[in-house]
């Protein structure tokens, strides 16, 4: 499941995807637009400059607008942001691999590549929905 940060991530994203390019949006108007807590919401847009996903202006007309295109934001990018591995297990992890101490070894283990399996459906469907396509049209 994704985390609340990371669905009020994505809220954010969207609805700054939806704004005119050249629009700045302050975090009062992202929060009310998006409905995502105000408290929760200036940490994540943080997180999300951080990723070089948005920037931001300072200033009485500041506020936050995309840097990345919509169409190459994926979920998959923001679900690892946010909630790290994709994989269910870090035995299988592309980018959080860590060794299972129970295993005698991986070449043998079902269970891994079963979730291996897994994580490369998961993984394709994630990279294939950016927030461009989540955009009602």
């Amino acid at each position: 499941m994704l985390s609340h940060k990371a669905k009020y991530a994505l809220k954010a994203l969207l609805y700054l995807a939806e704004q005119d390019e050249d629009h700045i949006s302050k975090t009062i108007e992202i929060a009310d637009g998006a409905n995502i807590p105000k408290k929760f919401l200036e940490q994540i847009l943080l997180d999300l400059k951080r990723g070089r996903f948005v920037s931001s202006k300072q200033g009485k007309f500041g506020g936050y607008y995309l840097i990345k295109s919509k169409n190459d934001i994926t979920l998959a990018e923001i679900h690892r942001l946010f909630d790290g591995a994709i994989a269910l297990l870090p035995c299988a992890s592309l980018n959080f691999y860590e060794r299972c101490l129970d295993c005698k070894t991986e070449e043998e283990c079902s269970l891994r590549h079963g979730l291996m399996i897994i994580r490369d459906e998961t993984l394709k469907a994630m990279q294939n929905i950016t927030i461009a396509s989540l955009i009602k049209k």
